[in-house]
């Protein structure tokens, strides 16, 4: 890797955590520039704008904690045990610093920045496209009932996850999230195959 690239991707990965705990408007340059140690000229040698820098940070963060929720679970073959194992990821695994970036970006940037918007959407439509493959195998397979819609599966998953974590960081000690994770689990209980 070059040393460009090598600089660039440390702007990155320092920035990500600002962005995500201190938001687009909070989160200035001089920050980002005091984080990595450069002089703002090269930061802008790397970043021609901070709405670039900031679509870079959050998908820097959004693949970290996308590929800690999803770590393990193709480990199992049957369906129903990885959406098990992706509840459990999201329950006990510490978020990114400042908590969900998708969650954090998309009220961030609720009115304003089309950029950012376009990129929590984009990391959005992934996760529900990934948790609805997961059903539709699991269904292909006879593991899921045939009538359960997969977009409701991780429609219903998401909603639970980012509400929960959203008012936990409200509360601190809140065990939402943990409670979320323990409905969801007996909701899968629910929509195993049973053969007759």
């Amino acid at each position: 890797m070059s040393k460009g690239s090598e600089t660039r991707n440390r702007i990155i990965a320092k920035a990500a955590p600002l962005f995500n705990r201190k938001g687009f408007e909070g989160c200035s340059m001089q920050d980002i520039v005091e984080a990595v140690g450069l002089e703002k000229g090269s930061l802008y040698g790397h970043f021609p704008t901070k709405e670039a820098l900031a679509v870079a940070a959050f998908e820097y963060a959004w693949n970290e904690t996308a590929a800690a929720r999803l770590a393990r679970m193709d480990d199992v073959p049957n369906a129903i045990e990885k959406l098990r194992i992706h509840i459990a990821n999201v329950v006990a695994l510490p978020s990114f610093p400042g908590g969900c970036p998708l969650v954090n970006t998309v009220t961030d940037n609720d009115d304003g920045n089309p950029a950012l918007k376009k990129a929590a959407r984009n990391a959005m439509k992934g996760w529900q496209l990934c948790l609805q493959d997961v059903v539709k195998r699991g269904q292909d397979r006879k593991e899921i009932r045939p009538e359960v819609v997969p977009e409701d599966v991780a429609g219903l998953m998401i909603s639970l996850f980012e509400g929960a974590g959203a008012l936990n960081r409200l509360d601190r000690k809140s065990d939402l999230l943990e409670k979320a994770g323990k409905y969801l689990n007996l909701y899968l209980d629910t929509i195993v195959y049973q053969s007759t």
